[in-house]
């Protein structure tokens, strides 16, 4: 199989083309840049292995172009693009091959809440009213069947994994309270003041509270099309870590529901999953999951309310490590295939 990386040079493209470099089922790699274009990989990144220059020996080992790419008829494209560039950047693939999209192009459908959200048209609509929502262990069967996969945020991947089962199962009500804890990586490889090392290291502090986050709406929409009417609170925080994020998700309980139902809940739907650990009322940490595909799930119940906590690496299971799953999936591999589920130490 043939992989293409759209914006190679970012966090999320570096991780997809160490992943891709040993995927057994990857022979070529074409890494594309837009801005590096025809500059050697082991120029832009000496970190790489040797496995993936071998893979990219038919490009010179370098950075190509869209136009280049394109011409080389890649049965998987993976858009690690911003938001609103990259559906636009993908057009000439979409009738040839596989695209999962890594940014937010595609993971609203719905035009009006893209651009409340996004403040911005919808890009490529007749695309996004195709594209599945790519959260592997809840929309496998519809990613078997896509051409346009929608990866999702890493915070709307770590809350919704555990949510989801007991929203789905009838069993919170009222107002449902997130706070979730970021590393700076998930703000991307940007050059702004508030990302320096300076400026991050013995400093944490949330950011963009309740609506104004855009992984609100995408939490929000998600659980909407649940059927679940459950208003939502979400407050980000970026804290001084280079990579992981953690979520605690606090909601009321309907009446009568106990910590059973709950444990319940969250086994039926993830007992065959290879990437999500239930740790019961141990608490999951971040150092637990990095450098893995991994999320832990954790809860507890307080007299009628429910504590759900979950931990996942922002760079594997929240976006690059995410989006191989989803490939794996989509051309029916064991979706395990090139993932790590333990973390480093």
């Amino acid at each position: 199989m043939k992989a293409a990386v759209l914006g190679a040079t970012g966090y999320a493209g570096v991780i997809l083309l160490r992943i891709l470099a040993h995927h057994p089922e990857v022979s070529a790699v074409l890494p594309v840049s837009g801005s590096a274009a025809g500059t050697p990989l082991a120029e832009l990144d000496p970190g790489l292995p040797a496995e993936l220059l071998r893979k990219t020996t038919a490009v010179g080992s370098r950075c190509v172009g869209y136009d280049e790419a394109a011409a080389g008829n890649p049965e998987v494209v993976f858009a690690a693009l911003p938001p609103l560039r990259s559906a636009a950047h993908c057009d000439p693939f979409y009738e040839q091959s596989v695209v999962i999209d890594l940014s937010a192009d595609f993971r609203i459908p719905d035009a009006q809440i893209f651009e409340r959200t996004y403040g911005a048209a919808l890009p490529r609509p007749e695309r996004a009213a195709a594209a599945v929502y790519g959260l592997s262990e809840l929309t496998a069967r519809e990613i078997r069947e896509s051409n346009v996969i929608a990866n999702p945020g890493c915070y709307p991947t770590a809350t919704l994994l555990p949510l989801v089962p007991p929203v789905a199962a009838g069993l919170i009500r009222e107002t449902v309270v997130i706070n979730a804890m970021s590393g700076i990586s998930g703000a991307g490889r940007k050059t702004e003041t508030n990302l320096l090392f300076v400026e991050r290291a013995e400093n944490a502090g949330a950011y963009k509270p309740g609506r104004t986050h855009r992984h609100w709406a995408e939490i929000e929409y998600q659980l909407a099309r649940l059927g679940a009417q459950l208003p939502t609170l979400f407050t980000p925080h970026l804290v001084p870590l280079k990579q992981g994020l953690a979520v605690t998700t606090v909601a009321a309980l309907q009446p009568g529901v106990d910590e059973r139902r709950i444990r319940d809940s969250l086994t039926d739907r993830y007992h065959s999953a290879p990437f999500v650990r239930l740790t019961g009322d141990r608490i999951p940490e971040t150092r637990h999951v990095r450098g893995s595909n991994r999320c832990d799930i954790g809860w507890r119940v307080e007299g009628e309310h429910l504590y759900l906590f979950s931990a996942i690496d922002n760079l594997w299971k929240g976006a690059a490590g995410q989006a191989v799953q989803n490939m794996n999936i989509r051309f029916g591999l064991p979706e395990t295939t090139g993932l790590p589920d333990a973390g480093e130490l």
